[in-house]
């Protein structure tokens, strides 16, 4: 019988977040993987497309668990290439768009691309301030047990 769990992953020692604009999602994984992992495990963030500034629900929903994201400046992928180049062991894509542009810029590498799902809290609609903090609060809690499950050594 397989084993359930699959294969054991080794030690991610680097870490590439990705999403669209890297001003929620992406931001908020980098700052949550660096408040957890910041010393074993090197990591970043960037998007896809430029345009966006960070996301001030989103900061105050890390702030509210102890992680200062206020001084993030949402960078694109192709500034991340050009700064320092895309050797990372681990990319992980939280939107659709970010997973296609990952696949296409990893497939010549020996890099793991894992697409996790995360709802985009911007997209909510006319909702009340207590609504919409509570969707970024619910991203950044799934975002919090997934990094801690996938890089914990």
């Amino acid at each position: 019988m397989a084993d359930e769990a699959g294969p054991k992953k080794k030690r991610v020692q680097s870490a590439l977040f990705m999403c669209n604009f890297n001003a929620v999602r992406s931001l908020a994984a980098e700052a949550i993987a660096r408040h957890y992992f910041g010393k074993s495990t090197y990591v970043q963030s960037a998007g896809v497309r430029s345009g966006e500034p960070a996301d001030p629900f989103m900061i105050s929903a890390l702030d509210e668990i102890g992680i200062d994201a206020s001084r993030h400046k949402p960078r694109t992928l192709a500034q991340l290439e050009e700064w320092e180049g895309l050797n990372f062991d681990l990319v992980v894509t939280l939107s659709p768009e970010a997973h296609h542009a990952a696949l296409e810029l990893t497939r010549t590498n020996a890099v793991d691309v894992e697409y996790w799902p995360t709802p985009d809290p911007t997209i909510l609609g006319e909702v009340s301030r207590d609504q919409r903090l509570d969707a970024y609060r619910d991203v950044r809690d799934g975002l919090v047990y997934r990094i801690k499950m996938r890089l914990k050594g």
